[in-house]
């Protein structure tokens, strides 16, 4: 009995992450298609907000499977990551047997080291996917985790299986569709990476952020969505102190909808600058003259694309 392939190729990747509004670059299409089809885990670096995480929400759509995210940060450790035992309820287990005068300590370890007392962590539920639709695992940031967990990864992302001395090795009956993301804040080990599909994310062009506000925001005006982005864009190529990202573009339209505006001037970005910057010296170095070239270098910018 064959089994139906869960991406059928490149085209058809794009156009299904396309429908659930992620704009994806033919690059960045057939990296995913292959992590899916081979089954090897896809590494995307690249600045933050350029829609790295967004990647694994929308194929966890497009697969109408679900999307487990395991949050990486300094001092992650396997109790957080993948399992640790629920101690409290044990130790109340344990209290109600003493009171019944019905401990047998060998069924009592039994009982109170199964898997009614296991808290299973992002890494161990990805492993319990069923057949034929297997989860999306998300391990995000992961340059922020330590290298200890990085080696700890190394093992789980060859083999996909786990073993808890109390109950023994549990395998993947299939393995997860795996997607790192990595900020760049710090070299992640090369070991690593070997294991890896790899794909750079930049940030995009004019068009395809344009495209993006379009599918994402489709209520906007579409001067207004093309203003916007034009702005973002120039705001990228000024000296800051964080550049802003696609989420930001997404999150200025959606505030300026609401705001019931309908094109940008140098009133509303400067009352509205909060939404896209997000440091205090950026937005006081965009501030007089500053905003009133970036906003005619932008609308000229905007003018040249729509021509």
């Amino acid at each position: 009995m064959s089994t139906e392939p869960l991406v059928r190729s490149i085209d058809d990747v794009q156009a299904r992450l396309a429908a659930e509004g992620y704009v994806a670059d033919r690059a960045l299409a057939t990296s995913i298609y292959l992590a899916v089809s081979l089954r090897r885990p896809l590494f995307l670096e690249g600045e933050a907000g350029v829609g790295k995480t967004a990647v694994a929400r929308a194929l966890a759509s497009v697969l109408g499977t679900e999307l487990i995210r395991l949050q990486c940060y300094e001092g992650l450790d396997v109790s957080h990551a993948v399992y640790e035992w629920d101690y409290a309820r044990q130790l109340l287990e344990l209290r109600i047997l003493e009171a019944a005068h019905a401990v047998d300590r060998a069924a009592a370890r039994q009982e109170l080291f199964s898997e009614t007392y296991l808290i299973k962590r992002p890494l161990l539920r990805a492993l319990e996917g069923k057949p034929g639709k297997p989860p999306v695992l998300l391990i995000d940031e992961i340059d922020r985790a330590d290298e200890e967990f990085e080696g700890y990864l190394l093992e789980l992302l060859s083999e996909f299986r786990v073993t808890i001395p109390e109950l023994g090795t549990i395998a993947a009956a299939e393995p997860p569709i795996v997607i790192l993301t990595s900020n760049r804040t710090r070299e992640v080990h090369d070991a690593l990476k070997r294991r890896c599909l790899y794909q750079w994310i930049e940030y995009p062009t004019f068009e395809k952020e344009l495209a993006i506000v379009e599918r994402r925001v489709p209520q906007a005006d579409e001067a207004l969505s093309r203003q916007v982005t034009a702005v973002v864009q120039e705001l990228r190529t000024a000296e800051l102190y964080k550049t802003p990202g696609v989420s930001e573009t997404l999150d200025w339209v959606s505030a300026l909808v609401a705001l019931d505006r309908h094109e940008l001037d140098p009133a509303t970005i400067e009352e509205t600058l909060g939404v896209v910057l997000k440091a205090r010296e950026d937005i006081e170095a965009m501030k007089g003259e500053r905003l009133t070239g970036l906003l005619s270098r932008a609308m000229l910018h905007g003018v040249r694309k729509s021509g």
